[in-house]
């Protein structure tokens, strides 16, 4: 159990450089607002891509499995945070695409992970 709080953990500060980053990005190029909701997007399937394999290195086995539940986690932890500063518990079409593409993030990572040699 703790490596998935660590590895969550992780992902969590992936995701957060990447989006400072990008919020640089935006404030100091001519980028476009529009590029934020599909950018963010990418952004948590490839650092919960980066910590699903991460985790199924570490066990060696499950990595669909490891990798969805760590998706998951790190998913509702987000929504939770996102839902606590903007005062409202919604769903809309854009977080059930984050949250399906994250779970589907961290799936992929733990399936080549527990298949990298």
């Amino acid at each position: 159990m703790k490596y998935f709080f660590r590895e969550t953990f992780l992902s969590i500060l992936i995701s957060v450089a990447l989006i400072f980053i990008l919020s640089i990005l935006l404030s100091e190029t001519s980028l476009s607002e529009t590029v934020i909701v599909p950018v963010t997007i990418a952004i948590v399937s490839f650092s919960l891509l980066v910590c699903g394999f991460r985790i199924s290195r570490i066990k060696k086995e499950k990595g669909i499995l490891y990798g969805s539940i760590l998706g998951f986690i790190y998913m509702v932890i987000l929504y939770l945070i996102s839902s606590i500063i903007n005062l409202k518990f919604n769903l809309n079409i854009n977080s059930i695409i984050m949250m399906a593409l994250g779970i589907l993030g961290g799936a992929i990572g733990g399936i080549i992970g527990v298949n990298f040699k």
